[in-house]
């Protein structure tokens, strides 16, 4: 057996595989051997059916069969050993017709080369973090969330500003029929609040759906739809009021904060805010370094220049999946992933140049941090240490989460690395600010 190389480009090779009769041929004779000894053909006894019988019916498949193991063999090893780095799987050229009996039958596979390239991880640009900062606005609603949160709920007769409704919204030919709180210092028009001002116990009302509420977040909760379904509400809807609710607001107390906080650490209203604002902030985090990800992965992809082998890779997608795709699917697929392909091997390049590879003692960490992340989400004390490392173990179980927690860590370890050497600026923003910078407009 012998295998050359011939490369067509920098990104394209071709590998020729001949492969003797003298490869094969004892091994094509000791299965033949085997079906001869179990074969069952009436008018033979078992073991005795002629060898002349057995060839005829099963030596082109067995020799196909034999060919194909030696090829797969020798292609995978002559590839590990030349350290041939590929994009896709080879793929082997077919021929119309295979004369097996030839003394040496020569086998062509394609290979698409991965590119040689240099990452810029500093470019001209440049990309923003956005930091998300907490407004005033935000805080002091997140304080009366809590004073809320914290009180008590008074029964009322009367409605007044601050008061809740319990109320029933209907609309048959529409299907509406939802039971909201709704508050009633959300809603809107003069018309509607001097309706809802006089309402009791048990009172029915007739409102119009546009324009009842003074944000659409409120509108949506209170008719059960999305946002964008506002638009397709019917004109008017029934509304009765179920109960009438004062809350009555915690006070700003040492009791209160020693509630929210470890004791203490909060004894003031001032000191209150700053704690809010950090909870907040926290909470952004991950959209900010999720952005920030996403610029960087789309900044690195926009100034690492390299070529691909294209056509290569639409015959691979052609002939990869379950079904084959025909040309122009394929195309349509590869202008889809093509994107994905670039940063993997930006990323892929990352990872190996600056040992970003993910060791064993770093994943059970990371698995042992969220575990406990986890627990403290519901109020329960992390585990004793022995207990983490048997969750842990559990965990590493399953394939599917390991490989979820690998992503999730090597996401960190780039973002990590992101921050520290691709010359990023930070810029603190209100959220929204942010969401018109990550969005295109307020939502």
């Amino acid at each position: 057996m012998q295998i050359t190389r011939t490369d067509l480009d920098a990104l394209n090779s071709t590998i020729t595989i001949a492969v003797d009769q003298k490869d094969f041929a004892e091994k094509v004779l000791d299965v033949l051997n085997d079906y001869r000894k179990n074969a069952n053909i009436p008018g033979f006894r078992k073991g005795h059916v002629p060898m002349g019988m057995i060839k005829k019916q099963y030596e082109t498949a067995v020799t196909a069969d034999e060919v194909n193991k030696i090829l797969q063999e020798n292609l995978n090893k002559y590839i590990k050993d030349e350290k041939l780095e590929l994009l896709g799987n080879p793929l082997p050229k077919m021929q119309n017709e295979i004369d097996w009996k030839a003394d040496v039958l020569n086998f062509d596979f394609e290979l698409g080369l991965s590119p040689k390239f240099e990452v810029k991880l500093k470019g001209k640009k440049g990309v923003t973090y956005f930091q998300i900062e907490a407004d005033k606005k935000m805080i002091n609603e997140q304080v009366s969330h809590i004073q809320k949160q914290y009180g008590k709920i008074e029964s009322s007769q009367k409605v007044k500003a601050g008061t809740e409704l319990s109320v029933e919204i209907k609309n048959e030919e529409a299907a509406i029929d939802t039971t909201p709180v709704i508050e009633f210092d959300s809603i809107k028009g003069k018309k509607n609040i001097e309706a809802l001002s006089n309402a009791k116990i048990g009172s029915t009302l007739e409102v119009g759906t546009k324009n009842l509420f003074k944000e659409e977040n409120a509108a949506a909760r209170a008719f059960g739809v999305s946002i964008p379904q506002l638009d397709e509400l019917p004109k008017i809807v029934s509304i009765t009021v179920k109960e009438i609710n004062n809350r009555i607001l915690a006070d700003l107390n040492q009791e209160l904060f020693d509630k929210l906080y470890e004791a203490g650490t909060v004894t003031s209203l001032k000191d209150l805010k700053v704690k809010v604002k950090e909870g907040i902030e926290k909470q952004f985090e991950s959209q900010s370094e999720q952005k920030l990800l996403n610029d960087v992965t789309e900044n690195l992809i926009k100034t690492t220049k390299f070529d691909l082998p294209k056509e290569f890779l639409i015959r691979w997608l052609q002939n990869s999946g379950e079904k084959p795709l025909t040309e122009d699917e394929a195309k349509e697929e590869y202008d889809k992933s093509e994107k994905g392909i670039r940063y993997q091997l930006i990323e892929g390049s990352i990872i190996k140049e600056y040992d970003l590879q993910i060791k064993f003692e770093e994943l059970q960490s990371f698995a042992k941090e969220l575990i406990k992340q986890q627990m403290a989400q519901y109020g329960q004390i992390a585990p004793e240490e022995k207990e983490l490392d048997d969750i842990a173990a559990r965990i590493f179980t399953n394939q599917e989460e390991t490989k979820r927690l690998s992503d999730q860590l090597m996401s960190k370890k780039l973002l990590d690395f992101y921050k520290e050497n691709s010359g990023i600026k930070t810029k603190k923003v209100n959220y929204d600010a942010f969401v018109k910078e990550a969005y295109g407009s307020a939502q």
